[in-house]
């Protein structure tokens, strides 16, 4: 596909594909909705207990990157600006994310969560991005969590051939947490050597940063995953990050990447683990997409996919 798409077809459909089973920490309950069934993805019925959007719709991570995506489809001039002014459109007041944020602010004072938000949950990055570019901050990124959405808003511009350092601006845009920032490029490493047809990108990323002060905590993590390689998925994910934050969710990600033969054992392993699934769905299927080509997303859950269409219509 033309400029790399396919990979963010690849990060795209294995979003929309563990969204109804988004966030789903209790691991009885898990097993009772994906038991007996061969592929749990793109169920009819939603089974997060935040939110409820439309099976074949994309969580909020992917949708930044959707925001992305549009901005780059509009034109190539003053992307930064031109995107700060979507992300208000998509998810400040008057969007369906902002109607839900008093909702959402009130599960943060209560224990035991029942509520279900009817729509889209508006993730806390995107929440102090939105005041930081009302406010007309020059850094707008949110620094209060260690999240994935500057990776997810990044890809697209990525794959239409930007520098790292130019990268790095559009990163800071949705986060400026240097956590997440050092986390978000390297995926970026891992997915542009697989896109140079590197057979083994972890192996070569470590290689070739392996004397980097910067990517050193990055490269220790690699190193540990790799040890657990033979360790059922799940009891990984429950050690290492089963929640939102790097460095688990990159960790997470990295032995599901490490452990599966393709893109579809993979996305269904990670659903299977449960918790912040759609954060770690994002970098596998853009990382097996990058190694292995528009192919290996199955044709089905390319159907399935609501953003799928104008990711295809690119040729």
């Amino acid at each position: 596909m033309k400029n790399n798409l396919h990979v963010f077809l690849g990060s795209t459909v294995a979003d929309a594909a563990a969204r109804p089973l988004h966030w789903v920490y209790d691991q009885k309950k898990l097993y009772n909705y994906v038991r007996r069934k061969k592929d749990f993805t793109f169920l009819k019925k939603n089974k997060s207990p935040f939110y409820n959007i439309q099976t074949g719709k994309v969580s909020g991570y992917n949708d930044i990157g959707q925001v992305m995506f549009k901005t780059l489809l509009e034109n190539h001039n003053d992307i930064e600006t031109r995107f700060k002014k979507n992300i208000l459109k998509n998810f400040g007041p008057g969007s369906a994310y902002w109607k839900n944020l008093k909702l959402r602010n009130k599960y943060k004072k209560v224990k035991d969560w029942r509520s279900l938000i009817k729509g889209p949950w508006i993730h806390q990055n995107v929440i102090e991005t939105i005041k930081n570019i009302k406010s007309k901050k020059r850094l707008t990124g949110g620094k209060k969590v260690n999240e994935s959405d500057g990776y997810c808003a990044a890809l697209p511009y990525f794959l239409y051939g930007h520098d790292f350092k130019s990268l790095k601006k559009i990163i800071s845009i949705v986060t400026v947490s240097k956590i997440s920032l050092r986390y978000a490029l390297s995926k970026f490493h891992l997915i542009n050597l697989a896109l140079k047809g590197s057979k083994d990108p972890i192996n070569e990323f470590i290689k070739k940063f392996e004397k980097n002060s910067y990517f050193r905590p990055v490269i220790k993590n690699l190193k540990m995953v790799i040890k657990l390689k033979n360790t059922p998925h799940s009891i990984v994910v429950k050690k290492l990050g089963i929640a939102c934050s790097y460095p688990g969710t990159f960790n997470s990600s990295i032995h599901s990447i490490i452990s599966s033969a393709n893109y579809k054992v993979a996305i269904l392993k990670t659903i299977k683990a449960g918790g912040c699934n759609c954060s770690r769905a994002n970098f596998i299927g853009a990382y097996f997409a990058a190694l292995k080509g528009v192919n290996t997303i199955p044709k089905s859950w390319i159907k399935k996919t609501k953003a799928a269409k104008k990711i295809l219509d690119q040729k």
